[in-house]
């Protein structure tokens, strides 16, 4: 009995020291994901880890639901560990791990908000910034510090702040840069319209500032005779990352039919 009382307190010490190192480090990971976000100023979206190791810094950069972050890797065994770390905390889906093959990030251009990274490797500055939304931020370490490098916001892209482009009612653009679309930059819900005979279940949309605001029925598509559900809701411009959900009051009846709406329902929407 008292070989096995030794063998147990021995088993609680040895126990105790290997866990207090593991929370220390994930404190630490937590404390250097804040000082990251703050230092940067990116306040949600889709956030790269390049390098992710054993995934406890990736999973610390999602501080909240308005970010979706995905890790890089280009070894096996640290995608494993980085996956098993982040499945055990709950975290699959909004935060995830894939292997890098290459100097090339999988994603379209004007994609990413932050990008961090100890050790770019095979991967160059130019790709880097080809990848990152304007006034994205790409977090590198150098000399035991981080420091930031902002993507700058071309002159070439316009905003569509009110129904009709600007408060002139003029619905042109000054763009440069919208054309004929080459692909598919993100999907956003809702993924069915309540109808196609009644009032748009997509009443008003603006955007401004690299954001995409929507006034949207988020009611029950099964019936038209369901209650609407009306919410504003913040979307980055460039990936669809949900970034807020506000409720509204009463907005328009949804049993209106096909375009007979109030005229003035969609100006009401201003960014």
């Amino acid at each position: 009995m008292k070989h096995y009382r030794f063998w147990l307190a021995t088993m609680a010490v040895a126990l105790a020291t290997a866990v207090l190192p593991l929370g220390a480090a994930a404190q630490g990971a937590a404390e250097e994901a804040r000082e990251i976000l703050a230092m940067t100023g990116v306040q949600g979206g889709l956030i790269v880890h390049l390098g992710s190791g054993d995934g406890r810094l990736t999973a610390a950069l999602r501080i909240n639901e308005r970010y979706i972050v995905h890790g890089l890797d280009s070894d096996a065994e640290n995608i494993a560990a980085a996956r098993a770390r982040i499945g055990a905390q709950g975290g699959h889906g909004p935060v995830s791990v894939a292997r890098l093959r290459g100097g090339r990030l999988p994603y379209a251009e004007n994609t990413v908000n932050l990008l961090v990274s100890e050790d770019l490797g095979a991967v160059s500055m130019q790709e880097v910034m080809r990848v990152l939304a304007p006034k994205g931020v790409a977090c590198l370490r150098r000399n035991g510090a981080w420091e930031k490098t902002v993507k700058p916001w071309p002159g070439e892209i316009d905003e569509w702040t009110h129904f009709l482009h600007g408060p002139g009612n003029n619905a042109v653009a000054q763009d440069q840069v919208v054309g004929p679309p080459l692909h598919i930059q993100w999907v956003g819900g809702p993924k069915w319209a309540r109808h196609h005979n009644y009032l748009s279940s997509t009443s008003a949309m603006v955007s401004s500032g690299g954001r995409v605001f929507a006034i949207i029925d988020v009611g029950s598509p099964a019936s038209m005779n369901l209650p609407s559900q009306w919410v504003l809701r913040g979307r980055d411009a460039f990936n669809g990352v949900l970034l807020w959900e506000r409720a509204i009051g009463p907005w328009e009846g949804d049993l209106r039919r096909f375009r007979s709406g109030p005229t003035e329902l969609q100006r009401r929407l201003v960014a």
